[in-house]
């Protein structure tokens, strides 16, 4: 027998399903919520449907991009922008329509808010880490490498980790150089298409989950939403899933693809896990807030995205030049800070008044929500162990964008460690089918 129970239907373990069917292996999905996606899914608030954040995609997500090939997205679901950071009356930076290394070049010559210090600057981090083949010997805080670079207080502040905490959601001081360099290193250093900002038209479960959720459908495999799994336990050579209604449900290889913060209590029967439990609640969290700001369909921001400074608030996007509803814009503060104590009507004022410094007599919003996902990402920080996709349990695997990878929590290392783990069970089962001949 070999069926296989991923728990958990985010883009980790939903792209762990669709390889391992793909391989023609038989998967059952579990998912304790309504609704495909984990934490990158589409919610409902007041009769609306918005996601739980806003996410941005980019070129370097080859693994992710792959999987919506094959599941025959479309590609007018993601918008294409190249690289872009504009920050009104301080940066304006967009990469030029050109081959690498030229379309970033291009772009600091034309940013008219560079000085010849700041483009220097740029140049010199880049050929740094080139140098160094983007390693380093030990892992240290992304505050130290761009101090030790000598980047220039307008780069620091506008540029460089405003990125850090975009990708790594992970204040700079803390940050880890070396996860931020192999981010700078496959988009920045990469061919132009590699910078490129994918921003989904569609909504976070629409893109990826609901399309291979149909696959998996026409495949035979099994999804069941609404379905919390409490426990796993071993019985014999095959695994026991404690939840009803699939109470004693047997299979002979799990993929736990939930968040690190759920594994603990799925685990808790295996007394040969519990250093692999500690390392995993040993990891801290990061949060991300969203605030939704509904105006008239007349608003319109300068720029699809823009970055904010001096502000709460971190960037804003216009979801109605976004392929969404026209006067929808979203405002994004990630990691933990001092906004951490404010309320959501706060938070909600905060926003508006991001808004209205780049609209001003701007009216109040007819309708806004606050969503804040506390537990969004791990701390990247150069000290954070994060565990493998193998245990010491033969035939159980760990997938989610917390597990051992040269990426920050993002989408991409969510599907990248559902790929390894369904790679590494289908190994298994041609092992041990390799040695019952």
């Amino acid at each position: 027998m070999t069926r296989v129970a991923i728990i958990g239907a985010g883009y980790a373990g939903l792209s762990a399903a669709v390889e391992l069917a793909r391989a023609g292996v038989q998967v059952t999905v579990f998912e304790a919520g309504r609704t495909l996606g984990g934490r990158a899914r589409v919610v409902e608030k007041d009769g609306r449907r918005i996601d739980n954040g806003q996410h941005i995609l980019i070129g370097a997500y080859t693994e992710t991009l792959r999987m919506l090939r094959f599941l025959r997205v479309p590609p007018r679901q993601l918008i294409t922008r190249p690289f872009t950071l504009y920050v009104p009356g301080r940066l304006d930076f967009r990469a030029a329509n050109l081959p690498a290394p030229f379309h970033l070049i291009v772009g600091l010559l034309r940013s008219r808010q560079m000085s010849w210090a700041d483009r220097l600057a740029v140049v010199r981090l880049m050929r740094t880490l080139k140098r160094m083949r983007y390693a380093l010997a030990q892992d240290y805080s992304v505050s130290q490498l761009l101090a030790d670079t000598r980047q220039t207080p307008l780069l620091c502040e506008l540029l460089w980790e405003p990125l850090c905490v975009a990708a790594l959601n992970t204040p700079a001081h803390e940050a880890s150089a070396q996860i931020f360099i192999n981010v700078l290193r496959d988009s920045l250093s990469g061919s132009a298409s590699m910078s490129e900002l994918l921003i989904p038209r569609v909504d976070l479960s629409e893109l990826l989950p609901v399309p291979a959720a149909q696959f998996l459908a026409r495949s035979g495999g099994n999804v069941n939403i609404a379905t919390t799994v409490k426990s796993i336990e071993a019985d014999e050579d095959v695994f026991r899933i404690v939840g009803n209604p699939f109470e004693g449900e047997r299979f002979s290889h799990v993929v736990v693809a939930v968040g690190p913060y759920h594994v603990s209590d799925l685990l808790a029967g295996f007394p040969e896990l519990s250093l692999l439990r500690q390392q995993v609640d040993g990891m801290t969290h990061q949060p991300i807030t969203t605030v939704y700001l509904e105006y008239d369909e007349s608003v319109r921001l300068p720029e699809p995205m823009i970055g904010v400074a001096n502000s709460t608030v971190q960037w804003l996007f216009d979801r109605g030049q976004l392929g969404g509803q026209k006067g929808l814009l979203a405002a994004v503060i990630s990691a933990r800070g001092p906004h951490s104590e404010l309320s959501r009507e706060e938070l909600g004022l905060r926003a508006h008044e991001a808004v209205e410094a780049l609209i001003p007599r701007l009216s109040a919003p007819k309708w806004s929500t606050v969503i804040t996902e506390k537990r969004a990402t791990f701390s990247c920080s150069p000290s954070v162990l994060r565990p493998l996709h193998i245990t010491p349990i033969k035939n159980l695997v760990l997938a989610g964008d917390y597990v051992q990878s040269p990426y920050p929590a993002t989408i991409e290392a969510a599907v990248r460690s559902g790929l390894t783990a369904a790679r590494h069970i289908v190994r298994l089962i041609k092992a041990e089918a390799a040695t019952s001949i």
